[in-house]
């Protein structure tokens, strides 16, 4: 187990954000990262979890505390069944599921960050959501001081949400269990419009599962949403903003405020999202509000291939990409009367 002391973390962050921690702690055994846990929790010093730092939004100021990297690696497929260390790297993951002819998770390719982060936010893309294919999160739990295995049904999951991010100074991911699907080297039915749409094919309709993976990273990149460390579009967390869920009298009053504002004939994203409730788009939102790919002059904008990407452009802080953020979600609020939520986790800092 390696140890420094005021170690920097934005090299670990897609941000390349954030100051430094006290003490930076990685561990590469299931082993490793309890008994690190299990010190943190003896000594009472404030400890913070980083897997790929896709998700992480780390103040300036740094960390003050034990960050723990979880770098433990693990790749077993058995049939149809896949268990990964949580340190494993998720993209990597998914191209070797892939190159089994496995259907399940392709369309979940190129998301960056680390397996053991998918459960935690139920990471989904394209049609396709972890939670669908994941059968039980291996977890130690800190209150109970024990390695515990929670099944699909007790994770609590729903949109970018699972039990996991509800508690999170509960469980620390340790391993995560998927079932996959043998459709003779064909994907999993095509749920989502614009994948249809680029691959030629009606939703739910199958292509070859390298077919699918590939369209996808295609149009990730395209979004800017594939690392790439020359690419200051993807100095990134991603999406910065989940799509909001609005109930019924809530939307009626969103879409009065579109019509007041782009004209009655304009009507906005609207996805089913359980009874009596409608996801709308982040992206639309922005983009309508004013703030349009490129938008900033500063060293942190807006993606100039999506709007719902946040980016670092090189010299920028972490207080210069939560003035950008606030800017966005004031604006999104003052022109439909919804307010955005982020998606990233914040370390010392907050919207």
């Amino acid at each position: 187990m390696q140890e420094l002391h005021d170690a920097p973390l934005a090299p670990l962050t897609t941000f390349r954000l954030g100051g430094p921690a006290d003490r930076l702690v990685t561990a590469t055994t299931d082993d490793e990262v309890v008994a690190a846990v299990r010190e943190a929790d003896a000594t009472g010093t404030p400890l913070l979890i980083i897997g790929g730092g896709s998700n992480l939004v780390i103040g300036d100021k740094g960390f003050d505390g034990t960050a723990l990297r979880v770098a433990t690696r693990g790749f077993t497929l058995d049939g149809t069944r896949l268990e990964l260390a949580a340190g494993e790297v998720w993209s990597d993951a998914v191209a070797r599921t892939v190159q089994a002819g496995l259907a399940g998770v392709e369309c979940l390719a190129g998301i960056p960050g680390s397996a053991g982060a998918t459960p935690i936010q139920n990471v989904g893309a394209y049609g396709q959501e972890v939670s669908t294919t994941l059968t039980e999160v291996v977890a130690y739990d800190r209150r109970a001081d024990e390695t515990v295995t929670i099944p699909n049904a007790a994770c609590d999951f729903s949109y970018r949400h699972s039990r996991f991010k509800a508690d999170p100074d509960r469980y620390v991911v340790l391993r995560v269990r998927f079932r996959l699907e043998d459709a003779q080297g064909m994907s999993a039915p095509v749920k989502y419009a614009e994948t249809a749409r680029v691959l030629g094919v009606e939703p739910g309709d199958r292509v070859p599962v390298a077919t699918a993976r590939e369209t996808v990273l295609a149009l990730r990149a395209g979004k800017g949403m594939v690392l790439d460390p020359d690419d200051h579009d993807t100095w990134s967390a991603g999406s910065f903003f989940t799509n909001p869920i609005l109930g019924e009298a809530e939307y009626d009053t969103f879409l009065a405020r579109v019509h007041d504002r782009l004209g009655p004939d304009v009507a906005p994203p609207a996805f089913p999202a359980g009874e009596g409730r409608v996801k709308t788009s982040a992206a639309w939102l922005i983009d309508k509000a004013g703030f349009t790919k490129g938008y900033g002059s500063g060293p942190a904008r807006i993606s100039t291939k999506h709007t719902l990407a946040l980016t670092n452009r090189g010299e920028a802080t972490t207080e210069d990409l939560l003035a950008l953020a606030r800017e966005v979600v004031e604006g999104v609020r003052h022109a439909f009367g919804v307010t955005l939520v982020n998606e990233p986790v914040t370390v010392g800092v907050s919207l």
